[in-house]
């Protein structure tokens, strides 16, 4: 009924599986968006999906989550007292999530667009293309499907072959 979920839900690029619609990647190259940290395995891996199981007052969570804010800072060249979206932060239950929120998008554009030679406003318009809105309807907030905007970006601005 469904054979694109039956088949993995996968994305492709030239002909070539990049990825699954459901199913996060490890994105750090600064010219593409980057998604939420993932606690599967080393990394978005699908065999060992799950969190930390660190609790909010745990201090392995808190300095995690301090570093990386640090980092995302830095990153995306904010201040350092600059309010950071959780989703940068924190991985979600599985370590899988494909999606970042929109609010995480938006405050990677510039950055992505200085380093693709894009104008801010055009960037902002795959973010705004390549968001969905909540599931079902009314389940969550908006979100950002990580793959789909690196590929329109590619799309958009190819990158010389490394």
């Amino acid at each position: 009924m469904f054979p694109d979920r039956a088949n993995g839900s996968l994305l492709t690029r030239d002909g070539v599986v990049v990825g699954s619609e459901f199913i996060g990647q490890n994105f750090t190259r600064p010219e593409y968006f980057q998604p939420r940290p993932s606690a599967a395995g080393t990394g978005y891996d699908g065999l060992a999906s799950g969190g930390t199981n660190l609790g909010p007052l745990n201090p392995k969570l808190v300095e995690q989550v301090e570093r990386s804010a640090a980092d995302y800072r830095k990153r995306n060249g904010l201040a350092p007292d600059a309010t950071v979206p959780i989703d940068a932060v924190t991985a979600s239950g599985s370590g899988l999530d494909p999606h970042i929120s929109l609010a995480n998008a938006q405050i990677q554009v510039p950055r992505v667009a200085r380093v693709r030679g894009l104008s801010e406003e055009a960037v902002r318009g795959l973010v705004a293309d390549h968001t969905q809105g909540p599931q079902l309807g009314f389940m969550g907030s908006a979100r950002v499907s990580v793959l789909d905007l690196n590929l329109a970006l590619d799309r958009a601005a190819p990158l010389p072959r490394r």
